[in-house]
């Protein structure tokens, strides 16, 4: 990946880049600026006037692109995919237009998508006035659309995705075992035990796989007073068991303090169950969410290593990455809680 160009020279990129892509004659760009977040994507917003056959077009678009250093692994062509698909079969994510992965364009893959207004940080729907009325309705609407989402299927769109084989919870244990041992920076013996508990207490192969979010929590969905209005952050999509998303979704680390109410904070694991049971057709099995619940904190103790490697090796400049590298010891002590 180049040097980071300046914002004047990404502009010029991207106008040509849109441009080139043969609906518009002429793109003009105004509030182009770098959007807080985005921990292991780069997010760049922007202002958009597109001339073309049928007149001008003004959008308020998003870049989303992979930044210098980022030690997760994953494809922007996949996350474009995914999301498109979603879009196409009416989940509420960005419309998404047009993908890139020449990286002499802005030095790295990315994608253009819909700018969607609204808020995404956690605490805010947990305390904020205003969204007294969402706090109600979130959850349900989430698992609405999470149902909806696993619904989608990627052939359909004209992509597949890596299959896990026989046993999707044995292949992502493994594959999490292996990012485990080449992240770790120490001894951690609560992820040794996991490792084995899981690999002892795999669940029932799914009646189907589906397209798993991955990181499915409120922290990755835009929200107003009236509730979901996105769901956005695909760039860990896979082939999965579909309680692997709501065994994420009930994890403490995304409960802001609200430790008493199991799913983000806001409500308890019933509510959600059985909203994602009414809006699938498919039961929930509640003794293999005590599994995927374990594995996503294994997961997530493996992403803290990921963060604090891409900050201590590589010296990306982000006090984000040093944060959550902090986070670790958070997720054996909930690993150990739950397996008991």
């Amino acid at each position: 990946m180049e040097a980071q160009l300046e914002p004047t020279e990404m502009i010029d990129r991207v106008k040509a880049f849109i441009a080139e892509q043969g609906q518009f004659t002429r793109v003009e760009i105004e509030n182009f600026k770098r959007m807080p977040g985005g921990t292991s994507r780069e997010i760049w917003s922007f202002d958009a006037a597109m001339t073309g056959a049928k007149g001008t077009s003004r959008r308020s678009l998003v870049i989303r692109m992979d930044p210098a250093g980022s030690r997760i692994e994953s494809s922007r062509r996949q996350e474009f995919l995914v999301m498109r698909a979603a879009y196409r079969e009416g989940v509420r994510v960005p419309e998404i237009f047009w993908l890139c992965e020449d990286p002499s364009v802005l030095g790295a893959a990315f994608f253009i998508m819909e700018c969607v207004e609204g808020e995404t940080i956690a605490r805010k729907l947990l305390r904020d006035e205003i969204y007294a009325h969402a706090r109600e309705i979130v959850i349900p609407q989430m698992a609405e659309i999470l149902a909806k989402f696993h619904a989608v299927d990627p052939a359909r769109h004209g992509f597949e995705l890596p299959s896990p084989g026989e046993s999707p919870a044995r292949f992502w244990i493994l594959h999490w075992d292996e990012i485990y041992r080449r992240s770790t920076l120490d001894p951690h013996p609560t992820f040794e035990l996991a490792i084995r508990w899981l690999l002892e207490n795999i669940p029932p192969k799914p009646k189907r796989l589906s397209i798993i979010h991955g990181d499915y929590r409120v922290g990755n969905i835009i929200f107003g007073p009236e509730g979901v209005r996105a769901v956005i952050d695909f760039e860990i999509a896979h082939l999965g068991d579909p309680l692997e998303d709501l065994g994420w979704f009930c994890m403490r680390a995304w409960r802001s303090g609200q430790d008493n109410k199991a799913v983000c904070g806001l409500t308890d694991r019933e509510v959600l169950y059985e909203a994602y049971e009414k809006a699938s057709g498919t039961p929930v099995d509640r003794h293999a969410m005590r599994f995927w619940e374990v594995f996503g904190n294994l997961r997530w103790g493996i992403f803290t290593m990921v963060h604090a490697r891409t900050y201590l090796d590589l010296h990306v400049p982000n006090v984000e990455l040093a944060s959550i590298g902090r986070r670790t010891a958070e997720t054996e002590l909930e690993i150990l809680n739950l397996i008991g």
